[in-house]
């Protein structure tokens, strides 16, 4: 029986997951390419992995039981890697690293600096993603490690696959358009039911962190226009059509004609490294959170 990492992959991410449309959005691949992975697992293990349930696939009991050894095989390869890569005189290799936009933008350039500094045989690719989806992604292997975004007032769910470590504690204040709150040095939550809200969906993250600071204050956010990206966002304070909460981070993302007002509120979010537990003995990644932690090293 011969099989490939990505084929067991697929198999375990299946079993995780549920359908193969959402393990193709944590590997990077069309559905299509993991489909033909899980047949030639099943060809190359000879007995049924798998069975359709409508229009949907489902594990036999056979594929359930190999997704559970398949883990482990991983979970033994990364060990493996580490050790090969520990075995190096000097830290060289490729990673991937999974970034959401204001990562991408104001992080990663000066990282990249540091890495070519400092170890300039490593190679360090990016992918720019839904913030939501980096810790999927660093779990099932689809990237190395990533940047993300925890809420201590919604805490990420965590997976004992993964390790977070925090890199920034960055505190939200409101933006709003020019004028709208003259004289006011900073306002509480409570005072805002008035106010139009620009907020991403409360399916999101981060959509849901700021509707339950909202709610321990007493105010259900009125959300007239739901805006995921951060410079659409500030372009609309800037239209004068709401307010939204902002970061000195995200702030940069746009320079806007806009007033910052702070919150009496304590509502924060936490810019954290997420790596697989069995890769953070690996030299390349260690390499980079380092470099990640000490560019972090100044902030609050």
């Amino acid at each position: 029986m011969e099989w490939t990492s990505v084929q067991m992959r697929s198999l375990v991410e299946l079993a995780r997951r549920g359908t193969v449309t959402a393990v193709a959005q944590a590997l990077g691949y069309t559905p299509g390419g993991v489909s033909q992975q899980l047949s030639a697992l099943e060809r190359a293990a000879g007995v049924p992995l798998l069975r359709r349930v409508g229009r949907r696939v489902e594990l036999t009991d056979a594929g359930a039981a190999f997704a559970g050894h398949a883990e482990r095989l991983l979970a033994v390869e990364a060990e493996a890697v580490a050790a090969l890569e520990q075995t190096r005189g000097v830290i060289a290799g490729e990673l991937e690293i999974g970034l959401f936009a204001t990562a991408a933008a104001e992080i990663l350039p000066v990282a990249l600096a540091g890495v070519a500094r400092r170890h300039p045989a490593l190679t360090v690719r990016s992918r720019d993603m839904d913030v939501d989806e980096v810790y999927d992604a660093v779990a099932s292997g689809g990237v190395d490690l990533a940047l993300g975004l925890d809420y201590p007032d919604t805490p990420i769910p965590r997976d004992p696959v993964l390790r977070l470590d925090r890199l920034y504690r960055e505190r939200f204040s409101l933006a709003v358009p020019q004028g709208t709150l003259a004289g006011r040095e900073r306002i509480g939550l409570a005072d805002t039911g008035s106010l139009s809200w620009i907020l991403p969906g409360a399916h999101s993250h981060y959509g849901r962190a700021i509707r339950t600071v909202c709610r321990r204050a007493g105010v259900e956010p009125a959300v007239h226009h739901e805006v995921t990206d951060t410079a659409a966002s500030l372009a609309l304070v800037v239209a004068g059509v709401g307010v939204c909460p902002v970061t000195e981070l995200m702030l940069r993302l746009r320079p806007s004609r806009i007033d910052v007002v702070p919150l009496t509120e304590t509502f924060e979010r936490h810019i954290v490294v997420i790596v697989r537990a069995s890769a953070q003995s690996r030299p390349t990644v260690a390499s980079l959170v380092g470099v990640l932690r000490e560019l972090a090293g100044g902030s609050p």
